[in-house]
């Protein structure tokens, strides 16, 4: 079994030579969406179901 830190320094040493810029271009394309879906969510929290009047009188009326 051929040693697996060897194996890993040689693709580390070989993606190296050839950039970052996929690698990058990935991370960069995951932190934008992960951040839509993020502000999605917590903007979905702040909706309100009212459709109208006194929001508390609902409130008041389901407890």
């Amino acid at each position: 079994m051929p040693d697996t830190a060897d194996a890993a320094a040689g693709l580390l040493a070989a993606a190296a030579q050839q950039g970052l810029g996929d690698t990058l271009r990935i991370v960069l394309l995951a932190s934008i969406v992960g951040g839509a879906l993020l502000a999605w969510l917590l903007l979905r929290g702040y909706r309100s179901d009212d459709t109208g009047g006194d929001g508390d009188a609902d409130r008041d009326a389901n407890a």
